[in-house]
């Protein structure tokens, strides 16, 4: 229990305070007074205390109104309050106690009785005061925990990303085209999915799985992507590989952007009639993310120069993927690419340099343009 606790002594006559003072000062106890209930609320702020004696009795506000203002305030919720008074009818007491105060003390009070009140709800704020700060100390460290786990988690996190960077510049060293490519159609992606109403941690995931959307194209031979012509039908089926070998690179992963990835790898060609590769999906087999991925992998690669084509045009891009509705592409997920047509040309315009970082993305890009 503290040392000298402090009791605030409310009464509007000055020889029941000095009673009430004989009495407690004797004891070791220290005594703040106030002879009125305003004086008492100021006196309350003013002065650490422990204990409050309150006359029920008084011009203005009365002990029980007292009471109630007291415990309006968090600060006090838990303070000690008797109140001290000449009436000793249940009702006045109900009436206390729905106020807020802890015990009652009747006119004329009997010194062993008080001192014994007093002591008692100390003895139940000392302890009050220690659960308090048992939580707050609690709360203190699991604050620290957290933190540090946030750090943790946001370390993970961005090995995690370092290790998708690294793998999505690997097939960098083989087809040079690829550098900005993988930044764009990787927005284009978030924004589409964004679009369709994706969860934001969902949009997150997709941004990055898509990184790796080519990196099969590791283990194609150079005469096959660097030919300056049509492929012939061996060389074809050499190239639809790459799907197959990026989902075998990716395979097994516990991170949720590589498990995507490799989903992604897999299954970007597809088609929505059916008619794609590696494994002819059709219509909603085709797991939505490689839907979104393969309008706007087409979309960028239409409007990029490859050894085998020039690059087309905005115009002959943007029809290209209308005339592949409902054929090559979900109606959904073109529907929604045209929804978010100038945010699809803002992400163009701002990653077109292939000497722009290779892997410079994040959803930061959209908070700027929201």
């Amino acid at each position: 229990m503290k040392e000298n606790p402090k009791i605030l002594i409310v009464d509007d006559q000055q020889q029941n305070i000095e009673l009430l003072e004989a009495h407690l000062i004797p004891q070791g106890y220290k005594t703040i007074t106030a002879s009125n209930g305003e004086e008492a609320l100021d006196k309350l702020v003013e002065h650490d205390i422990d204990i409050v004696l309150l006359d029920v009795m008084m011009p203005g506000l009365n002990g029980f109104e007292v009471t109630r203002l007291i415990r309006q305030d968090e600060r006090f919720r838990r303070l000690p309050i008797i109140l001290v008074t000449v009436l000793w009818e249940t009702e006045d007491r109900v009436k206390g106690i729905e106020a807020g105060c802890d015990d009652f003390i009747t006119k004329p009070f009997d010194k062993t009785e008080l001192l014994a009140r007093v002591r008692s709800l100390l003895k139940v704020k000392a302890f009050n005061d220690l659960s308090k700060n048992f939580t707050n100390q609690l709360e203190s460290e699991v604050s620290i925990m957290t933190e540090d786990y946030k750090r943790s988690i946001k370390k993970i996190k961005s090995e995690s990303l370092e290790t998708i960077h690294r793998l999505s510049l690997v097939s960098d060293y083989k087809d040079k085209s690829e550098r900005a490519h993988i930044n764009r159609m990787s927005l284009y992606s978030a924004a589409i999915a964004r679009q369709m109403g994706f969860k934001e941690d969902s949009v997150e995931t997709l941004l990055y799985a898509a990184c790796m959307h080519d990196l099969g194209k590791v283990a194609m031979p150079d005469s096959i992507l660097q030919k300056p012509s049509k492929l012939d039908p061996d060389e074809w089926e050499i190239m639809k590989q790459h799907t197959i070998i990026g989902a075998k690179i990716l395979k097994g992963s516990d991170s949720e952007y590589i498990k995507m990835g490799e989903v992604i790898a897999l299954h970007h060609h597809e088609k929505w009639n059916g008619t794609g590769y590696p494994h002819g999906l059709k219509g909603i087999e085709i797991p939505a993310e490689c839907r979104i991925a393969a309008i706007a992998d087409v979309f960028d690669v239409l409007l990029s120069k490859r050894p085998y084509k020039e690059a087309y045009t905005l115009e002959r891009a943007f029809s290209i993927i209308k005339e592949e509705r409902g054929k090559h592409f979900d109606p959904e997920v073109v529907d929604s690419f045209f929804a978010i047509k100038d945010k699809i040309l803002k992400i163009r315009k701002q990653y077109q340099s292939e000497k722009k970082p290779k892997f410079s993305i994040s959803l930061s890009f959209f908070d700027e343009d929201d």
